[in-house]
């Protein structure tokens, strides 16, 4: 029924409009097609707090949230998100930033875009412009290209998969790598000679901290 009366009111409208060409009836017509594309809530500066087990495992910040509702239900970060990871004493482990991002409440699947960094508890970076987060599965994983930098080299390919906390990655096809001496400058790309397509990287970090 709701639909229905939208619809006689978009053709009423659009018949004013052509007989007066009325500029105020064309942004009522605007109003009425989009009454229903807003946020269900919205927040600014927000956080959300995951714990497990009575501790707090991660919090993620925004300086805007939009919920919406439908078939999927989703929340919006359009502003970005900062993710900042805690081992049981509640010390910093890895964080994750990205300038966008949208988080799909049912499969608790947030995909991060544009800008995406990942550090984890060693300092190796990860910069890629799409992440997914499976947060059930507790990984992380992209298609798209991806550079990670650590003390001694910077790797770069595609596709990337990983936990959540970033310990223990791998690069699906490596591109190029840079070996850095102590003073960070590059030292050569060896196409990718130093490693194979597929590359598994273990930090050493126990995940249960």
């Amino acid at each position: 029924m709701y639909q229905s009366i939208i619809k006689h009111s978009i053709v009423a409208l659009l018949g004013m409009a052509m007989l007066f060409s009325c500029r105020s009836d064309l942004e009522t017509i605007d109003a009425v097609i989009t009454v229903d594309e807003g946020p269900v809530e919205s927040a600014r500066n927000a956080e959300i707090i995951y714990s497990d087990h009575g501790y707090v495992r991660m919090i993620m910040s925004a300086e805007r949230m939009d919920r919406y509702e439908g078939e999927k239900n989703y929340l919006e970060l359009p502003l970005g998100l900062h993710v900042q990871f805690y081992d049981t004493l509640k010390r910093e482990t890895s964080s994750m930033t990205a300038n966008y991002a949208i988080s799909y409440e049912d499969s608790e699947i947030i995909e991060a875009r544009n800008d995406v960094v990942v550090i984890n508890e060693q300092g190796e970076r990860l910069n890629t412009e799409e992440l997914i987060w499976d947060q059930k599965q507790e990984i992380i994983y992209s298609e798209k290209f991806v550079k990670v930098t650590t003390d001694d080299e910077v790797l770069y390919g595609e596709g990337f998969e990983s936990d959540e906390r970033f310990d223990y990655w791998r690069i699906l096809k490596t591109h190029g790598t840079f070996m850095v001496d102590t003073s960070g400058e590059p030292q050569g790309d060896h196409e990718g000679g130093l490693h194979p397509d597929s590359l598994d990287v273990d930090s050493g970090t126990d995940q249960s901290n």
